[in-house]
């Protein structure tokens, strides 16, 4: 098992959950926590620690996005007109590996990271090896003629445990996906609850 694979493991064990909804999450067969001490009672969480797990559970489920990345997310989304927790959420799905997950073309967070990173994907026709570059309603993005034949992407493609949401139009014979539109919370199919107002409080404290 690789490290990055084993951290992601990590992770859904931390929050207890099921984070990204597939089959093979060791939380399926093992409720506890990671660690030698992760089976202890779970004692009351406080308020502090119930906007902590939020904030952990939306990091962790887009590819455990770094602090600073994060705290620049929120940032942007409170410097924006609207809620501040839709715009966080919209902000989150506009980036670039997001897509490329949302879009099957990867079947982790991790994994649409690193095909970006690996410099398969090019956004309105030219390469782009920002995974997290944020897309503008109506950009096009499509896999390199090598990455399309590759067999994570192929295997991802023909998963059943996701489906392509409405706000996005994926061709995967052709290896692209046009970003439609926004989405808001309610548009996003997240396997696990998320509650982007206690994130708010947490960075408001």
């Amino acid at each position: 098992m690789t490290k990055r694979l084993s951290a992601k493991h990590k992770i859904s064990r931390r929050i207890g959950q099921n984070l990204w909804g597939t089959s093979k999450s060791p939380v399926n067969k093992r409720e506890s926590g990671p660690g030698q001490h992760g089976a202890r009672r779970k004692s009351k969480i406080s308020d502090f620690g119930v906007q902590l797990r939020a904030k952990q559970t939306l990091k962790g489920y887009y590819g455990n996005i770094n602090e600073r990345q994060f705290r620049k997310i929120f940032a942007e989304a409170n410097r924006l007109r609207g809620d501040t927790g839709e715009n966080m959420i919209g902000l989150l799905e506009r980036r670039l590996d997001a897509v490329m997950y949302r879009a099957k073309f990867a079947a982790t967070p991790f994994a649409a990271r690193q095909l970006v990173n690996h410099g398969h994907v090019k956004v309105n026709g030219r390469r782009l090896n920002i995974a997290s570059a944020l897309l503008k309603d109506g950009d096009v993005v499509e896999l390199t003629a090598k990455a399309i034949t590759m067999v994570p992407v192929l295997a991802a493609i023909q998963s059943t445990e996701r489906d392509v949401p409405d706000y996005l139009e994926a061709d995967h014979t052709k290896g692209s996906v046009k970003l439609v539109r926004t989405p808001k919370l309610s548009d996003v199919p997240y396997p696990v609850q998320m509650n982007p107002n206690l994130i708010i409080e947490f960075y408001s404290r």
